[in-house]
């Protein structure tokens, strides 16, 4: 009997001690929250091309892009159009019409807040068109203008089947308006590689390249869009 006092308050001390670290254990609070980001496929439309087409009576286009979320801060993208080009300028009249698509890839720079998908981008394409070039009219260029203007009209001034590449670097931003839904705008700056050109005659301009310059293999552009993304998965 004198023996049980002992007992019990070892038995009781070894729970005390044991009891404790797994109580402060359980009581720590877990996080639960995780934000999953989106990936997907987003499309969309170049507007700038939709109102060049309906205020400049030289110019017919359009443009359909989209970009694929392949890692991280890294996207797949691409664009295919149409254009018809005029060029104007007094002594000659030419009109390009064709079809073209650029390849690449851009890297958002912009580090987003949680839930945004915003960014600012650069990136890279490689441009290839198949057009047609037609001379419309041109005037016999003289430095004794004694007589009218001589301005003639091919009968037969188009040239089917041309082609050209080129390399393409471009910088932007977009920016998520809606959920899901945002608009862009961009810069480029392209470099030609090559092209077939008509007989006699040289490219004025290229569709998706833009004005061509006899004294430059390089060229500018724009353009302003929107486009919607089909979240496909989060990760």
């Amino acid at each position: 009997m004198k023996i049980t006092p002992t007992y019990l308050f070892t038995i009781s001390l070894i729970l005390l001690l044991y009891s404790n670290p797994v109580t402060a254990q359980t009581e720590q609070p877990q996080d639960s929250i995780e934000y999953k980001e989106k990936y997907g496929l987003r499309v969309g439309a170049d507007i700038s091309k939709l109102l060049r087409t309906a205020f400049q009576e030289d110019y017919r286009g359009f443009e359909l892009l989209g970009d694929y979320r392949v890692y991280d801060n890294y996207y797949a993208a691409a664009e295919i159009g149409n254009e018809q080009i005029t060029f104007d300028e007094g002594l000659i009249r030419a009109t390009s019409s064709g079809s073209y698509a650029k390849i690449g890839a851009d890297y958002n720079a912009y580090e987003n807040w949680q839930d945004m998908q915003n960014s600012i981008f650069v990136g890279i394409r490689y441009g290839f068109a198949t057009f047609s070039q037609e001379l419309e009219e041109y005037t016999i260029y003289t430095t004794t203008p004694y007589f009218e203007p001589d301005t003639r009209t091919p009968e037969n001034g188009e040239t089917t089947g041309l082609t050209a590449n080129w390399i393409e670097l471009m910088a932007g931003i977009k920016v998520e308006v809606l959920n899901n839904l945002f608009l862009s705008a961009n810069v480029q700056l392209k470099r030609r590689i090559g092209q077939n050109t008509p007989s006699g005659f040289d490219n004025l301009s290229i569709p998706g390249f833009n004005r061509t310059y006899d004294d430059s293999q390089f060229g500018v552009g724009y353009g302003y869009s929107i486009s919607y993304l089909l979240p496909f998965y989060k990760k």
